[in-house]
């Protein structure tokens, strides 16, 4: 059963000047594994924890570290939950993340499916 959808769209050159305009947050939004990504991928991993947010219900109080978008050996994306996001999936019952990734003509995707 399907518990939860939530789809976000970044502006990749507005997410770069707010990575340049605020030098911390790239630290903040992002693992040490994630940082090395260039920043079209950095803007669709964004837009994934936005999206999970969503479909989670947008509960306050969950840290950005604590959902990381790491790639299988297929170089397919996958969500790792841990600490306050995974408290919160566990919650309302989430058994299997799903997330698929875009970036093209300036524009970086996600979405996140929740399944039961």
């Amino acid at each position: 059963m399907i518990l939860g959808v939530g789809i976000d769209v970044v502006d990749i050159d507005r997410f770069e000047e707010a990575l340049d305009r605020t030098p911390t947050l790239r630290e903040r939004l992002f693992t040490e594994q994630e940082r090395v990504r260039p920043l079209a991928s950095l803007a669709a991993r964004f837009a994934a924890k936005e999206a999970l947010a969503k479909a989670l219900g947008a509960p306050t109080g969950m840290a950005w570290h604590d959902a990381e978008v790491v790639s299988e050996h297929t170089g397919n994306p996958q969500l790792e939950l841990r600490g306050s996001v995974l408290s919160r999936a566990n919650d309302i019952g989430v058994a299997h993340v799903h997330v698929s990734l875009s970036h093209d003509a300036g524009i970086a995707s996600a979405v996140v499916i929740l399944e039961s």
